[in-house]
């Protein structure tokens, strides 16, 4: 065997690493070539880099050091990466085929190298390592429900993401100005929604990142896609994801996992109720231009086992205070929860979802549950709902969203007397995402102009939500 087999690249000059020398060392004189053939001295190297057991090692009938050639020479340029990602792997299978049985039979089994050298001949760009190795191990999922890479659901939205094979994934990669080299690599078929991986450094996005589309919807260019990172690299976003999940971060709840963050703090005790909140942000719903952040939250109510019969009780009523980034702060209160009065009784669990939106990135909500007594209706008591924090994930904007009307500042100049035979002012009836992005930025534009020169007239429009100008001259 050639000294230089054993190295990633023969042209790559030799480092530190003592794995990569020790088979150089054998040429040095006969007695460290005897050395570094010595089988138990390649268990090490085969555990630490291939994660090979002992099992293993016995049913393939070889010695350390053959097995790790073996290895090697199939998955060589992965060595970086190839014992996070099995491991990772092998930790979400073992937990799956406990907890969701169902999700292990869709997946694939792993890629061949040619497949991926063929996706990237078909593609035009070069895949991450950590990528490829992944996809040597599992070859994504089947398009199922419910997919691998999480749930969401409120009463009128439901999301689940698959892990793209890749030649799905391939079928989806972007060249359009916007998304120019990023490939899909989870997929909705309820909505649509996918996370994409650079494959190139370009429109502010870095190589390798992961992300969420979120379509600038200020903007009359339509390739402006703001984005909201999942990751900076494959290996990072999947084996963080792995690590949620294993060690129950994640819910399970009717066979699938649902992306609900737990604040192992955010538990308040009120008597004989433990009340817990879990929150999650949803990409699909959100837009940071304009800014509009959507967030679920799931609220789990428990009377203790211990507690006395006595003291059974139904939920009446609730109270928020919800306050975003700015300090503002708004009070709501309101019957029951989500349409439901619930009771309460020694050892019983009720759980609920419902949702909240913030116009700055981050915010938090408090309250408390009015409560009866069964057994005395008229005798009430309060329980604190723990204060949760909501923040949207780290986000990017286009470098496209250049606009050509530029800051419209000279529409306010005297110059400009059309404008000043402002006539009306008229509300626009749609879902502000539904507004063309043309007018919406312009809308935006006199918006803050108008806060500057005609501060009584924007005090009117803020009565009706969205609202657009209506102007003309003569």
């Amino acid at each position: 065997m050639s000294p230089l087999a054993l190295t990633p690249c023969a042209h790559e000059p030799l480092g530190a690493d003592p794995l990569r020398t020790d088979p150089l060392c054998g040429f040095v004189n006969r007695r460290i070539n005897q050395l570094s053939g010595h089988d138990p001295l390649w268990k090490q190297h085969c555990q630490k880099y291939w994660l090979v057991t002992e099992n293993e090692k016995a049913e393939k009938i070889r010695g350390w050091k053959a097995l790790f050639i073996e290895y090697y020479n199939d998955l060589g340029r992965y060595i970086d990466h190839y014992a996070a990602l099995k491991m990772a792997w092998y930790s979400l299978k073992a937990y799956l085929a406990i907890r969701c049985p169902r999700m292990i039979t869709s997946l694939k089994d792993g890629a061949c190298e040619e497949d991926l050298d063929a996706v990237e001949e078909r593609i035009g760009c070069k895949l991450p390592n950590d990528y490829r190795c992944s996809f040597r191990i599992h070859n994504g999922q089947k398009l199922v429900v419910p997919g691998l890479m999480g749930s969401m659901a409120l009463s009128n939205h439901y999301r689940s993401e698959d892990l793209l094979d890749i030649d799905t994934a391939a079928g989806g990669f972007q060249r359009r100005l916007g998304l120019s080299s990023c490939l899909p690599i989870t997929f909705c078929i309820h909505t649509g929604l996918s996370q994409y991986l650079a494959l190139a450094d370009a429109e502010g996005r870095h190589r390798n990142e992961i992300f969420y589309q979120c379509p600038d919807q200020t903007s009359h260019s339509p390739p402006a896609i703001d984005m909201f990172i999942t990751g900076s690299s494959y290996s990072q976003w999947f084996t963080s994801y792995v690590e949620r999940v294993v060690s129950g971060g994640f819910p399970i709840i009717r066979d699938q996992i649902f992306r609900y963050e737990h604040d192992k703090a955010c538990v308040a005790v009120t008597d004989d109720i433990t009340v817990s909140v879990s929150t999650s942000f949803l990409p699909e719903l959100s837009s940071i231009h304009p800014p509009h952040f959507f967030f679920t939250y799931r609220i789990r109510l428990q009377m203790s086992k211990k507690a006395m019969p006595t003291n059974s009780c139904q939920l009446d009523s609730r109270y928020w205070r919800i306050t975003d980034a700015n300090g503002v702060t708004e009070e709501v209160r309101g019957p029951g929860v989500v349409g439901d009065y619930p009771k309460l009784k020694p050892g019983t669990v009720y759980e609920y979802t419902s949702c909240t939106t913030f116009s700055t990135t981050s915010g938090y909500m408090e309250g408390s549950y009015t409560f009866h007594y069964l057994e005395n209706p008229t005798g009430s008591f309060d329980v604190v709902i723990p204060r949760f924090h909501m923040t949207c994930p780290t986000f990017k904007l286009s470098r496209l969203a250049v606009s050509n009307y530029g800051d419209c500042s000279d529409l306010f100049s005297s110059s400009f007397i059309p404008f000043r035979r402002l006539i009306a002012i008229s509300c626009v009836c749609k879902p502000y995402s539904f507004i063309p992005r043309p007018l919406a930025e312009i809308h935006l534009v006199l918006q803050r102009q108008l806060a500057c020169h005609y501060p009584d007239l924007l005090k009117l429009t803020h009565k009706h939500s969205p609202v657009f100008i209506a102007f003309y001259g003569v």
